[in-house]
């Protein structure tokens, strides 16, 4: 039973790169960093606080991101295509 996946090419299913689905995780979580951070913020300064909240918040989103990434071709290599 093939792992359902929205990434299909003409060639038929393949892995997921990492690399993308890290820089996708930084994006989504700068986003919600700066979301969580201004709606504390009562003026539009932020100080280094602020800015690590960001930074946490955008490294643990692409670290969460690349090792789903990893772990879901790891799993196709080893159940589903048999390398």
């Amino acid at each position: 039973m093939p792992i359902p996946s929205l990434y299909l090419t003409s060639d038929g299913p393949r892995a997921w790169n990492v690399a993308r689905a890290a820089a996708y995780g930084a994006g989504i979580g700068a986003v919600a960093g700066l979301f969580k951070t201004l709606g504390h913020l009562r003026t539009t300064e932020l100080g280094p606080g602020a800015v690590m909240q960001v930074l946490a918040a955008t490294l643990g989103f692409a670290l969460l991101c690349a090792g789903a990434a990893t772990l879901r071709n790891f799993i196709a290599r080893r159940v589903v295509w048999h390398e």
